[in-house]
C-alpha cells in the first residue's frame, strides 16, 4: 500500500479553504469586517511569497474560534461548507483521488490550515486521514492557541514523520501532489513529487528536477 498525499488548499481544492473560511466569517458579520478582511488578504499574500510568519497567522485565524462555542462554530461549518467548499471542489481532484484509491494507495491529506477548517473537507473527499494544524481545545472548547508542531513547510515533514512512526506507514513508492512552494520540504522527501497547478518558484523547480506538473483545473 503505497501513500498518496495530498496538499489540500489549491492543490485537491481551487481555491484556500483558510482564507475563504476568514471571508465566510467577515460575510456573516461573525468578526470585525474590515480589519479582518484586510489581515486575511495580507496573510494570504505574504504565505503566497513565502514569507508567512506562521504563528501570528495562526493567532490571527486561531482567535475566532475561541471566542464562540463549538456548536456554534459547527452550525457555521455546515453553511460553510455549503456556501463555500462545494465550488471550491474540484472533479478532476476528486477522479485524482478515485485513481489512487483504486490502486490501493493510502489517501492523506496534509495542510497547514486547522483541522477544524479541514477536517470535515476531508471526511466530504473520503480521504483515509488528513494531517493538520491542530487548534488546542480544552473541555471541549478553543483555546486560540496551536496543539504541536503547526503543519506548515518544515513542520509537514515533522508531523509527517511523526505519523509515519505511530502509523507504520512507509514513504517507500509515495506520492504527493502540492501546487506551492512553501511544501518544496516535503516534496524533496517523497518518491513521486507532483506540482500541481503550481506557483512560479514549484513550476522552475519541477521543470530544473524533472518532477511531472500536472493541472487538476485544466478542461
Amino acid at each position: 500500500m503505497n501513500l498518496a498525499i495530498f496538499d489540500l488548499d489549491n492543490t485537491l481544492l481551487g481555491g484556500d479553504s483558510d482564507h475563504a473560511w476568514g471571508e465566510f466569517l467577515v460575510a456573516n458579520d461573525i468578526v470585525d469586517g474590515e480589519a479582518y478582511k484586510t489581515a486575511n488578504d495580507y496573510f494570504l499574500q505574504q504565505y503566497r511569497d513565502g514569507g508567512l510568519n506562521i504563528n501570528e497567522f495562526l493567532e490571527f485565524a486561531l482567535k475566532p474560534l475561541s471566542q464562540h462555542p463549538k456548536s456554534q462554530l459547527d452550525r457555521w461549518h455546515k453553511q460553510f461548507m455549503t456556501e463555500s467548499v462545494s465550488s471550491m471542489r474540484l472533479a478532476k481532484a476528486d477522479q485524482l483521488l478515485a485513481k489512487h484509491r483504486a490502486a490501493g494507495d493510502y489517501l492523506l491529506i496534509i495542510t497547514a490550515t486547522n483541522s477544524f477548517v479541514t477536517g470535515p473537507i476531508a471526511t466530504a473527499m473520503g480521504v483515509d486521514h488528513i494531517i493538520a494544524t491542530e487548534p488546542e481545545v480544552v473541555d471541549g472548547s478553543f483555546t486560540g492557541r496551536v496543539l504541536g508542531t503547526p503543519c506548515f513547510q518544515e513542520g509537514k515533514v515533522t508531523r509527517l514523520r511523526q505519523w509515519l512512526a505511530a502509523s507504520g506507514h512507509s514513504l517507500a513508492g509515495s506520492y504527493f501532489y502540492s501546487d506551492s512552494h512553501n511544501d518544496l520540504p516535503l516534496l524533496n522527501l517523497v518518491d513521486n513529487p507532483i506540482a500541481v497547478d503550481g506557483d512560479d518558484i514549484l513550476l522552475a523547480t519541477a521543470k530544473k528536477r524533472g518532477w511531472p506538473a500536472i493541472s487538476l483545473r485544466e478542461n
